[in-house]
């Protein structure tokens, strides 16, 4: 198993474009920080696109899909079969993030790595098939050694292919039933928290069902209990499309391609792509505040300050593609308003 890409440098941000950027803000008809984590957001933007005035007009969307062989102990209220009827939904529109990536001009792609209920080839679903699930992480671990690289690799292929298209933005979405008791694992072995604290709803359990999630994500944790390495943790305790967006946010930093992270799912691969890497962290933005119990414990464990919070639990991506119109109005305001001296307006 050959990993080494992992470690390779991420790109360096263009700080003096961040420089510039911030003097301009300064210089716009408005109050200093008067517009908050907008500016931010351009400035970030403007250092790692090295662009004075930053733009995210083409946006490239990549959904991973996997299934879960810790499904078979309960912790999902969906039946697995969904995740590969969700395949055929997310490629024929109807789904969230189909339409949110059509409202936005975005690119959708969406990868198979491997259903039990497999759609097979076809149109609009790129198949990097990897096995039709993982392993019980209850009794050993998630991933091989080997499907545990394909997985990376596959994240790191949607961001060569996204930089081949010219995205100035890449987001990752996930599609996996049972996912929500993955990442609330990772989350816990890569925190040292008790699943109790951090253990959700999910796809919409009750009290019971939630109980029995905390239940089996401690029995996950106490197989693998030893682990300290964030490799091992995440092929241990992750899925095939967790390791594929882990490697995707590592490989578009290397790439110098700003990552806009969604919800909790998203946002534990995240967090484990920074463990493995943490200079990947600087390439990132956050779009939302997940309504699943963990997500603020994650965020806060990464100082992210994410751009809305609006009770969202979707996954998909759906919640990063719903801030990419505010950070394109981030860059218009920064791009688009004049300075104190254009505009003949006394300065401060």
């Amino acid at each position: 198993m050959n990993l080494s890409w992992l470690q390779q440098p991420v790109a360096a941000w263009n700080e003096a474009a961040a420089a510039a950027a911030t003097e301009r803000q300064a210089q716009l008809t408005k109050p200093p920080g008067s517009l908050g984590e907008l500016e931010q957001s351009a400035i970030r933007l403007a250092g790692m696109q090295g662009m004075i005035k930053p733009r995210v007009d083409r946006v490239w969307i990549s959904i991973f899909a996997g299934d879960h062989g810790v499904v078979a102990e309960g912790v999902s209220a969906f039946p697995q079969a969904v995740t590969g009827q969700m395949i055929l939904n997310f490629a024929a529109g109807g789904a969230a993030i189909s339409v949110l990536a059509h409202e936005l001009g975005a690119t959708l792609e969406v990868v198979n790595l491997g259903t039990v209920n497999d759609p097979g080839e076809r149109p609009g679903v790129r198949r990097a098939f990897i096995a039709p699930q993982t392993a019980n992480f209850c009794d050993v671990p998630a991933m091989t050694e080997t499907q545990f690289a394909a997985a990376l690799a596959a994240g790191a292929h949607s961001v060569q292919l996204a930089k081949q298209a010219g995205a100035q933005l890449f987001i990752g979405g996930e599609m996996g039933i049972g996912n929500t008791a993955v990442a609330t694992a990772l989350a816990c072995a890569l925190l040292d928290e008790s699943p109790a604290d951090l253990t959700g709803a999910g796809t919409g359990l009750d009290a019971a069902g939630i109980a029995h999630k905390t239940a089996i994500i401690a029995r996950a944790l106490q197989c693998h209990g030893s682990l300290r390495d964030p490799l091992a943790i995440l092929r241990s305790l992750g899925g095939f499309e967790v390791a594929a967006l882990a490697g995707a946010y590592i490989a578009a930093a290397q790439a110098g391609i700003p990552v806009l992270v969604d919800g909790f799912i998203s946002t534990a691969a995240a967090l484990a792509a920074t463990r493995i890497h943490p200079g990947v962290r600087e390439w990132m933005l956050f779009a939302h505040r997940s309504h699943e119990r963990g997500h603020v414990r994650l965020l806060d464990a990464l100082q992210a300050k994410p751009l809305l919070d609006l009770g969202l639990r979707l996954g998909e991506g759906s919640g990063a593609a719903t801030a990419v119109p505010l950070l394109r109005l981030a860059c218009a305001l920064h791009g688009g308003m004049a300075t104190f001296a254009e505009a003949g307006v006394a300065d401060a």
